[in-house]
């Protein structure tokens, strides 16, 4: 595939993951090597990617009044610090038993979100050690399965009755820096394509910032809920697939 080819798919993803604030290297990544792009150049491709999007989904939420940092900061510190610790703990468990356990927990968030109406929440009070243990867990999984985090957070909040459009802008914030961190990680080793970062670019922040205007104008809570439900579904099919054929 051309590099404008893969800025197309590229922006296409990048709308369809930003609805719902999960960043799309989770999609990006694998169908880049289907298509010849290596693994290794892929991967900081499509955190690259994560990192552009999701800064245009913030910026955009950060404009509209639409990012509550309260609500966010105690997912995003506690997923940051236990990110390495999975990362470091990975290399003693196998990756396969937990990858089908987590696969299990998607479908069932994914079902939950697509086909149930969790009761909404009436206060926020409590929500401080709810974001402690969510982005902890998030963080771990993510850094043992070497996949974002959105894709804990945005369901298990939801399932416990935060407004959609509320958790799909907090996903965000917390996938950009998770994503800007893994993506520096792999610059530092030197596997970066500069022309394809260059062609992705654009329509990576194009796809975030468009995505994020239809999420907040365009779609209903309960519509948001049931898109993020089918990313979720998605994501539960890569990481599938990943076990299938590893």
């Amino acid at each position: 595939m051309s590099y404008l080819g893969l800025a197309l798919m590229v922006f296409i993803l990048s709308v369809i993951f930003s609805i719902g604030g999960v960043g799309s290297a989770i999609a990006i990544v694998p169908v880049m090597s289907w298509f010849g792009v290596p693994l290794m150049i892929a991967k900081p491709t499509g955190l690259f990617i994560n990192t552009l999007s999701m800064l245009s989904a913030t910026v955009k939420n950060l404009k509209h009044g639409k990012l509550e940092y309260q609500f966010g900061l105690p997912i995003l510190v506690a997923a940051t610090i236990m990110a390495p610790l999975g990362a470091y703990v990975s290399k003693f468990i196998s990756k396969t038993y937990i990858s089908l356990i987590f696969v299990s927990f998607l479908l069932y968030s994914g079902t939950m979100l697509v086909f149930f109406k969790p009761k909404q929440r009436s206060r926020s009070k409590g929500h401080i050690v709810e974001g402690l243990i969510i982005g902890g867990l998030a963080g771990f999984l993510g850094g043992l399965l070497g996949v974002g985090g959105g894709g804990i957070i945005s369901p298990a909040l939801i399932m416990l009755g935060y407004e959609p459009k509320k958790v799909a802008s907090t996903t965000a914030l917390i996938v950009f820096f998770s994503s800007l961190s893994g993506f520096l990680t792999y610059s530092g080793m030197g596997t970066l394509d500069l022309k394809l970062l260059l062609h992705v670019s654009i329509s990576a922040m194009a796809g975030g910032w468009i995505g994020t205007h239809i999420m907040h104008f365009k779609m209903s809570s309960e519509q948001v809920k049931k898109v993020i439900g089918i990313i979720i579904y998605l994501i539960a099919f890569k990481i599938l697939l990943n076990v299938l054929l590893t």
